[in-house]
């Protein structure tokens, strides 16, 4: 039997060349059922777990489906948190950018006039949280009457979070002819309702996805008491000697006090959690991807919405609060085909939450024993030898695609009457280059940026230097792609 090729489904040129360079070889499973469905204007209900494909099942479709000379926007995908909400942003744009799909992030503790502004353009696909994107309705700075496609991510979470009582509120403000996709890792009842209420003929898919993580997850707890915890996770990086690795805990405090115990050590490390500003987690996040940590020691935050393919351990310094979140946690290791490992410290009093979390996988943990001192002293010389205990430097697909693209920022905006139209012509009109080497222009109160695509970028940078828009010569800069 053939496998399957993204090039079967019979996407747009622009999209196939967008997956090549994010190096999408072939479909995930998830993504083969999903997406002809999708392709269809199906409503579906999909079951499936973190890592799968999920994200991509549904955002290049969704870019495929998408009028672009259509102003208001198209697609709305709701999720629980702000860090996934920029993830899944950031995986539509880069699939949609040679085909010049705008999308938008909208969450809390990032400006909501900047946010206006951006809504105030054209975009295709807007990506938020419940609580900011109301916040947006109430004020009347977005333009829901023409959304053909919603899709609730992490379903779950939302619940979880209390989130469904304002994801019913959005979905009152949404014409009823439209297609609704839900994704979620499991089904509580309360879920199940929300979709008979507001899906039509949905079809499900349940992607089965416990039997992968037994096979690429190498999963084993120990049973330790809290004062022995602090030794064990030494044991655990010289006898592991992890490439890179997420170590969760429950709370702000504790993340904040093994980073100081790590760090005294010399250990490359870096935290995570709900209590720090929004641009330093999006950053933090960025320089794990990146690979300038080899640990990020993190709350829960981090158990949703990181997308990284090469995390090699995950260690529970404080067991999940709840079962769910076990799957999540050791869902960041054992990705795209990679095996991983996920390790525990359980305390005698969580015996209990061991037993519901193995029923709840479907899977009995081995309950291992710690080493002797003479592994460790090895463990210890070899990992130490390591130049200055960092991971090798990562580049993530995006930047891959981003090095064909040459971003500029031209010095005039709003404020002095610029349009799209006025920077596409003035590089339309220079020799050699047409509208197709063009991609997205973002025109802001005093600046624009605008997109070259391929190897023309130094070509229309100088030649745009010299080039009147609007009967002015302005000037501008080369600048370098933000990933958040």
């Amino acid at each position: 039997m053939n496998e399957m090729k993204f090039r079967d489904f019979g996407f747009d040129k622009e999209i196939l060349k967008a997956l090549e360079k994010l190096e999408y070889y072939k479909p995930t499973k998830v993504q083969e059922k999903v997406m002809p469905l999708i392709l269809q204007k199906k409503d579906i209900i999909v079951k499936s777990k973190t890592g799968s494909g999920k994200t991509a099942s549904f955002a290049i479709p969704i870019c495929e489906n998408i009028e672009l000379e259509q102003r208001s926007a198209q697609v709305l995908v709701l999720t629980p948190t702000r860090e996934l909400a920029v993830q899944i942003k950031e995986d539509i744009a880069y699939i949609g950018r040679f085909k010049k799909i705008r999308c938008a992030a909208i969450f809390g503790r990032q400006s909501i006039e900047m946010q206006k502004r951006e809504l105030s353009q054209r975009v295709h696909v807007i990506v938020a949280t419940p609580g900011r994107l109301i916040d947006h309705i109430q004020r009347g700075n977005v333009n829901l009457e023409d959304i053909k496609y919603l899709i609730i991510d992490e379903a779950d979470e939302m619940l979880n979070m209390g989130f469904l009582d304002q994801v019913e509120s959005i979905i009152s403000n949404l014409k009823k002819e439209r297609i609704t996709m839900l994704f979620s890792a499991t089904m509580p009842q309360q879920i199940e309702l929300i979709c008979k209420k507001h899906m039509k003929d949905s079809i499900r898919i349940d992607i089965e996805t416990e039997k992968s993580h037994e096979s690429t997850i190498n999963q084993f707890y120990y049973q330790i008491s809290e004062k022995d915890k602090e030794s064990l996770l030494n044991e655990i990086i010289y006898t592991q000697r992890p490439e890179r690795c997420i170590i969760f805990c429950n709370t702000r405090d504790r993340v904040e006090k093994i980073i100081r115990i790590m760090k005294k050590k010399n250990y490359s490390c870096i935290g995570l959690h709900g209590g720090m500003e929004q641009g330093i987690r999006l950053s933090t996040i960025q320089k794990f991807k990146r690979g300038q940590f080899r640990f990020l020691v993190a709350t829960d935050v981090a158990a949703r919405g990181i997308h990284i393919d090469e995390v090699s351990h995950v260690v529970n310094y404080d067991m999940p609060l709840e079962k769910e979140n076990y799957v999540h946690r050791i869902g960041r290791t054992g990705r795209a085909g990679k095996t991983g490992t996920a390790i525990s410290m359980v305390l005698n009093s969580e015996k209990e939450l061991m037993k519901e979390i193995e029923n709840f996988i479907e899977k009995e943990l081995v309950c291992t024993k710690r080493v002797n001192i003479s592994e460790i002293e090895e463990g210890k010389i070899l990992f130490e030898s390591k130049v200055q205990m960092k991971p090798e430097s990562k580049t993530d697909r995006s930047e891959k695609l981003n090095r064909e693209i040459t971003k500029i920022r031209i010095n005039a905006g709003k404020k002095r009457k610029i349009r799209p139209g006025d920077i596409m012509g003035a590089i339309s009109n220079i020799e050699g280059v047409s509208a197709k080497d063009i991609g997205i222009i973002d025109i802001q109160s005093t600046c624009s940026y605008v997109e070259i695509f391929g190897k023309k970028g130094d070509y229309v940078f100088n030649e745009l230097q010299k080039t009147k828009i609007k009967g002015k010569i302005i000037s501008m800069k080369k600048v370098r792609f933000r990933n958040f």
